[in-house]
């Protein structure tokens, strides 16, 4: 799990950071709004620690636009104690949770988790969604209970979408996490790919999860 953490006071920044790798997540830091808000358009993370009161642009302009851009990523806000407004409006500008300043490590890592449960239909080694399911274990699918053929790499494919679905995920995510860094950034085997899945999990029932979000990526969602 890639996280990306958005804090200007360097000692906590360096604290969450360090307590994250050694939890096993990927943890990158940003030190003012701007940079936090690049960092999220252009890093692919799954999940995005998020102070209220940055330099050159604050926590909840920086939540705004990146829901304005489309993207489901998961927002932890962080807050002074005390301050309801803030966390008011943090969660009026798109985050998912808050935390109050300070907190304990602990607690950060049940909400981490909590998020990580909610964002993702996981019951034993199954993924699921809506009448998609996907089996973990013995790598079968299945849609409304037809079982669904799929070539190895179609079915890293929707495996990492599954994983990571209502959230929309960019090609170059896409490209790192099924091929590696073995095709250019120009290639469109994302797009040869994603009309695959469509083919095979979509063109035959009435309710399509595949969505492409144009400029950003794709997302696998539940249909309207």
């Amino acid at each position: 799990m890639k996280i990306l953490i958005i804090e200007d006071e360097h000692k906590i920044s360096s604290f969450l950071k360090k307590g994250l790798k050694s939890e096993g997540f990927t943890a990158e830091a940003a030190n003012d709004g701007e940079e936090g808000l690049f960092m999220a358009q252009e890093g692919s993370f799954d999940l995005i620690i998020l102070d209220i009161k940055l330099p050159k642009l604050d926590g909840i302009s920086v939540c705004q636009k990146i829901r304005q851009k489309g993207m489901t990523v998961p927002i932890i806000m962080l807050t002074a104690k005390d301050e309801v407004d803030d966390r008011v409006r943090g969660l009026d500008a798109g985050a998912d949770d808050y935390l109050t300043k300070p907190f304990s490590f602990a607690e950060l890592l049940a909400r981490i988790r909590a998020l990580k449960r909610r964002q993702t239909g996981i019951v034993g080694d199954k993924l699921t969604l809506e009448d998609l399911e996907l089996n973990q274990h013995t790598c079968e699918v299945k849609r409304a209970g037809k079982e669904i053929q799929l070539s190895n790499t179609e079915y890293r494919l929707l495996n990492y979408l599954l994983e990571n679905q209502n959230r929309t995920v960019s090609k170059t995510a896409i490209l790192e996490k099924v091929w590696g860094l073995d095709f250019s950034p120009e290639s469109n085997i994302v797009e040869v790919y994603i009309k695959y899945v469509r083919e095979k999990i979509d063109k035959n029932f009435d309710n399509p999860l595949i969505q492409t979000v144009h400029g950003v990526g794709y997302r696998l969602c539940a249909s309207k």
